[in-house]
């Protein structure tokens, strides 16, 4: 376990705390190169983190419908979505119906999101069983003080107890780090549509 990480409340979000959550994971990306990517050329800032609050208000709703878990700290400055083992994949029900609210956030750029989802999804390991943590984020205030760890860390122990992997990609190096030193390892890398951005794939082994 990393060091520390018991002073931060986490729980999992009830539908109180949904909004907060899509608000925390809005700020959280506003600046990441792979949402600057995908979303509209020329956004300034406070569009970009507008826009990604609709997506995540989006995601938030679908992904309870399918098992996923949504965990949130104390403050509610830091939320990780999860989807069990199995329940990665997004349905195309699911897709079709939330087609026009993506359409919204994303605009011309919705291709190249559409690619990026396919790409990944086509590299994401169908075995062994594992979770996927789908999305963890800090706003910015907060982010280095070790929230990140602490809402992985449930869901980690239960991985370490029940002897299950889990994945993940990381867009930035300084994820990377935080992610390797919670026990996940690179295992392959790829570029976002049109010579975007770096995803690395990184894959964590249950711990004895």
């Amino acid at each position: 376990m990393v060091p520390g990480i018991r002073e931060f409340e986490v729980r999992n979000a009830g539908a109180a705390d949904l909004a907060g959550a899509s608000a925390a994971l809005a700020a959280a990306f506003a600046d990441d190169p792979a949402w600057r990517w995908v979303l509209p050329s020329g956004a300034q800032r406070d569009e970009r983190q507008a826009r990604l609050e609709r997506f995540f208000d989006t995601e938030l709703a679908t992904v309870t419908e399918h098992r996923n878990e949504v965990w949130v700290s104390g403050e509610g400055a830091a939320a990780a979505v999860w989807a069990p083992p199995g329940h990665w994949q997004i349905p195309l029900a699911t897709a079709l119906r939330t087609a026009p609210a993506m359409a919204r956030v994303f605009g011309a750029r919705l291709p190249w999101a559409a690619r990026h989802q396919l790409r990944a999804e086509s590299l994401h390991p169908r075995r062994p069983p594992h979770w996927y943590l789908h999305y963890l984020g800090a706003e910015p205030l907060h982010q280095g003080r070790g929230l990140g760890s602490a809402l992985m860390w449930p869901v980690l122990e239960l991985c370490d107890r029940e002897g299950i992997p889990a994945y993940l990609e990381a867009s930035t190096e300084r994820n990377r780090a935080l992610y390797e030193r919670n026990g996940f390892e690179v295992v392959g890398t790829f570029r976002m549509p049109g010579g975007g951005p770096l995803q690395r794939r990184m894959w964590r082994k249950p711990r004895a």
